[in-house]
């Protein structure tokens, strides 16, 4: 007497929506720039020096990559310096940020989420993932929700056999 079982996917049965943040991830190299490399022995920006320096940058080494800038040494910058480091490298790269590489990935992260279409979630009970094989910033989980909260039936974090309720409308 063989009995025949079923095996049936309870999770894909419940309607559940599974959304993994890390989808968001924009794809592409990061760098950085520190200042301190265009500086007068690491501690006095002169203008015709910084220009020189900028000038001679190869372009070609930041073609869609992601750049952060940023100054490791503890000096002043004027502003303009920035104005000018970035019109040299705005016509190539994907995006250029003052900051760290953390910076850059939070910045990143927000405009992926805010331009991001979510209307397909709309009335529907999601399941954020919870654990992810990249770095997300934690700002990014923030953004999620305010951008999830009034569409979704109901917001759940983690994974279908262990969540957390969050917002449930």
């Amino acid at each position: 007497m063989s009995e025949e079982f079923e095996i049936r996917n309870k999770v894909a049965e419940s309607g559940l929506v599974n959304f993994d943040l890390a989808t968001l991830v924009p794809k592409g190299i990061r760098k950085g720039i520190d200042l301190k490399d265009f500086l007068f022995q690491e501690m006095i920006l002169k203008e015709k020096d910084f220009r020189e320096k900028v000038d001679a940058i190869d372009t070609k080494a930041y073609e869609d990559t992601y750049i952060y800038i940023y100054n490791s040494v503890d000096i002043i910058i004027p502003l303009w310096a920035y104005f000018v480091l970035t019109a040299k490298l705005t016509d190539v790269a994907k995006k250029v940020v003052f900051g760290n590489k953390e910076d850059l990935e939070v910045i990143l992260m927000h405009n992926a989420i805010h331009t991001y279409d979510f209307e397909d979630m709309r009335g529907k009970r999601v399941l954020v993932k919870g654990c992810s094989d990249k770095e997300i910033p934690e700002n990014a989980y923030i953004e999620l929700v305010e951008q999830l909260k009034p569409l979704v039936k109901s917001l759940m974090f983690g994974e279908a056999c262990s969540n957390v309720p969050i917002v449930k409308n």
